[in-house]
């Protein structure tokens, strides 16, 4: 009788025990997917005051005025660049996809690091794209370096 007692002791504990362990890696699962969707949805709408009028609303571009973010082989190589892009802009020939653009791009300089890591955020996890939450410790880290700012 006690040892069957004992047995369902530690059997319990060793239960709660793993139970205990799982709990702070959920926890940490469930507060990362709920910043995304932070990020996300706040960056959708950055995207739609800031960048839409010329990218467009789906991420097409405008023809060969402005590069597309969809299926962008410029965007996929060049997270940093495309971060210094947001908040400083650009000029000069841009390659996106085998096509040249060479239309100026305005920059944002008044949008803050955690503003510009929703936006990137976002595009980077729209028409097909998927990549992480952009940080911004990294987005802050990347504007710091940025040439030309």
């Amino acid at each position: 009788m006690k040892s069957s007692r004992m047995l369902i002791f530690i059997l319990t504990s060793i239960l709660v025990w793993i139970v205990a362990a799982c709990v702070p890696d959920n926890q940490n699962k469930s507060e990362d997917s709920v910043k995304f969707q932070q990020y996300y949805v706040e960056g959708e709408r950055l995207y739609k005051v800031y960048c839409s009028n010329c990218h467009q609303s789906d991420g097409s571009g405008l023809g060969r005025l402005y590069p597309p973010l969809v299926r962008s082989d410029f965007m996929q190589k060049n997270l940093a660049e495309v971060i210094c892009l947001i908040k400083y802009g650009r000029k000069g020939e841009l390659w996106v996809n085998g096509v040249m653009y060479n239309q100026p791009m305005k920059g944002n300089p008044g949008l803050t690091e955690l503003e510009v890591a929703e936006i990137a955020t976002y595009i980077y996890n729209s028409w097909g794209n998927v990549h992480d939450r952009v940080e911004v410790a990294e987005a802050s880290s990347i504007l710091a370096a940025c040439p030309d700012r």
